[in-house]
């Protein structure tokens, strides 16, 4: 590989997606492009761009003339930027539509024009909709029931289209909820730790019984490398975890983590306009090109605590959180 770009490379996600990859291609020019917004943060990857591993272009996905410049000469492209958090997307749901649609959108163009050879277009599992019984294989028609989802799976039809219509080299994966260090506060396990450090109370949804599935963001990385090197161009994967917990399950793992009594630290409040009960996937289609996830929450969990606590000056005054 001569020149790999990651949208949203100092992002939650992002900053570990550029961690594997300058591992993974020691030789590679890696570019960041990323718009800086309240999610992401150059401290992520600042040790990576002062050891000239990473070059971090600011600008917007949604600029043309910006993606066009970072993308010309890459190799591979694996779009990973969005707007994630599914409470603001009830707030102001046209900047999902802007950064996830039209983002995506500009994108698949440039790559188009620019004849990438691999690109990977990252999206979510939240696109099937509401699983109450078993899991989603990647054939499953989407379902989206939110305005972040929906924005993915409309970026998704974009991509559809460019690879019927322009047979653009491209895959796409879907991914349960990504867990690790460096995730924004606005999200459970960061907000409940978060909570517990500043003397709050956990604030959690309804009755705290929707269910998620977490997967490692190290695994999730992972996975991506194993796609660029074998993966089918105009396939879909589904990348996932046995790790299937409640809302309320989480925040009493974090408790006990920090010592805390989760009976008198948590507080349940109105839930958001639709919040679907429970995602599931199914990932055997991944797991044949040999991936298998390494990680899980329980055990990683004190490490995060860990990470949260000696980082907590630093959260606290990005996410403007009172101590």
């Amino acid at each position: 590989m001569r020149r790999i770009l990651i949208t949203g490379g100092s992002g939650f996600i992002g900053s570990h997606v550029t961690e594997r990859i300058c591992a993974a291609y020691p030789e590679a020019e890696v570019v960041v492009l990323d718009k800086m917004t309240y999610a992401a943060d150059v401290h992520h990857i600042l040790p990576l761009i002062a050891n000239d591993r990473v070059q971090l272009v600011v600008g917007d996905v949604c600029d043309y003339d910006v993606c066009r410049r970072v993308i010309k000469g890459c190799d591979v492209v694996i779009h990973a930027a969005a707007e994630s958090h599914v409470d603001r997307s009830f707030q102001n749901s046209m900047v999902f539509t802007r950064s996830n649609t039209l983002g995506t959108h500009t994108i698949m163009e440039t790559c188009r024009e620019l004849k990438v050879q691999r690109i990977i277009h990252i999206s979510t599992d939240e696109v099937y909709g509401e699983m109450l019984d078993g899991s989603c294989d990647e054939s499953q028609i989407l379902n989206p029931t939110n305005p972040y989802s929906a924005s993915k799976a409309a970026a998704e039809m974009i991509v559809n289209g460019y690879r019927h219509s322009f047979k653009i080299p491209v895959l796409m994966v879907r991914a349960n909820n990504i867990y690790g260090i460096r995730q924004y506060p606005e999200k459970l396990i960061p907000h409940t730790i978060m909570s517990l450090i500043t003397g709050r109370k956990i604030q959690l949804h309804g009755n705290g019984a929707n269910i998620r599935h977490y997967l490692a963001a190290k695994d999730f990385a992972h996975a991506l490398v194993m796609l660029i090197e074998c993966g089918e161009s105009n396939e879909i994967y589904n990348i996932g975890s046995p790790d299937e917990f409640t809302n309320n399950d989480v925040a009493r793992m974090v408790c006990k983590e920090y010592g805390a009594d989760f009976d008198t630290s948590i507080e349940y409040v109105t839930d958001r306009p639709f919040n679907d009960r429970r995602y599931s996937i199914s990932w055997e289609k991944i797991t044949k090109l040999g991936w298998r996830p390494q990680h899980s929450l329980p055990v990683d969990l004190a490490g995060i605590v860990t990470w949260y606590k000696e980082n907590a000056v630093h959260i606290c005054r990005r996410a403007g959180i009172a101590q």
